[in-house]
């Protein structure tokens, strides 16, 4: 994916935060934050797409990707939406749009209910409070079982998802001593491993529906039509949440940019434009 972008990194609490800039001045900029399984690189061709009408940034979160891991092993959603914060104060950005996929729908959620000033709508992509019971199922067998190292980069990518591109895995693993890891705090495997043999799932010491209630911009969740992790019958739940939430619904399973990227970019596209408009209303009102 020969997609031009500029990189960077910035403190942040006790780790260094990662991220990818591209895009050309214009709308409100849009900030992007990935899921477990992912990393920024995943979104580049997402940000392209967006970026023809505004600067895009996309970062690897605390612990993944290029990003430092915790001495702390502070991964706390409340730590997490501060890096956000801080990665916009650092770029100087007033105002964004966030995008959060699955486990970065809670650090954007949190952040723009907490931040209202800074953020002018939220997309939350297959992302809720309540993970589905087959998806929350999928996600420990894989994550907590996944070897600290793998042999060769087609050993990974055959456990970990073959369908993703050989390039792809050549940014998401890190190779030392001929043997191939993912880029990702072993703390983050160490709990899924800690509920197989029995034990109870960390709790996230928030309320994620009360956060999503509190969030006051325009509000967009995307639904994968396949997705293990969303399921249908929550969508009614999350409207419940916040009168706010617009809903829409994209042939794809849980991982929307991989899968669809094509139909992604439009949905968030005609969301981007709603809310550009009403910002152009309210600033001549």
């Amino acid at each position: 994916m020969n997609i031009a972008h500029q990189t960077g990194r910035v403190r942040s609490g006790d780790v260094t935060i990662h991220w990818l800039r591209l895009g050309k001045a214009g709308a409100t900029p849009l900030f992007i934050v990935h899921g477990l399984q992912y990393f920024s690189w995943d979104w580049l061709e997402v940000a392209q797409a967006l970026g023809a009408e505004r600067e895009v940034l996309a970062i690897d979160m605390r612990g993944f990707g290029d990003s430092t891991w915790s001495e702390q092993k502070d991964y706390s959603v409340p730590t997490m939406a501060q890096d956000i914060v801080n990665v916009l104060d650092h770029v100087g950005w007033r105002r964004v749009t966030l995008v959060g996929h699955s486990m970065g729908g809670r650090s954007t959620t949190y952040a723009a209910a907490k931040n209202p000033a800074r953020v002018a709508a939220l997309a939350l992509i297959d992302y809720t409070p309540d993970n589905a019971p087959a998806g929350t199922k999928r996600t420990t067998e894989l994550v907590g079982n996944t070897p600290e190292s793998f042999p060769s980069l087609e050993a990974a990518r055959a456990y970990l998802n073959p369908r993703k591109t050989v390039e792809r895995y050549s940014h998401y693993l890190k190779q030392e001593h001929s043997r191939f890891s993912v880029k990702r705090d072993l703390f983050f495997s160490a709990q899924f491993k800690k509920v197989l043999a029995g034990g109870e799932r960390p709790k996230l010491g928030v309320d994620m529906w009360r956060l999503l209630g509190e969030v006051r911009c325009p509000l967009l969740s995307v639904r994968g039509a396949r997705s293990d992790m969303y399921a249908a019958d929550t969508v009614q739940k999350m409207k419940h949440a916040n009168p706010r939430l617009q809903v829409a619904e994209v042939e794809a399973g849980h991982d929307i940019a991989g899968e669809n990227p094509a139909a992604l970019i439009d949905v968030l596209r005609t969301f981007l434009a709603t809310v550009e408009d009403k910002s152009h209303a309210h600033q001549r009102g």
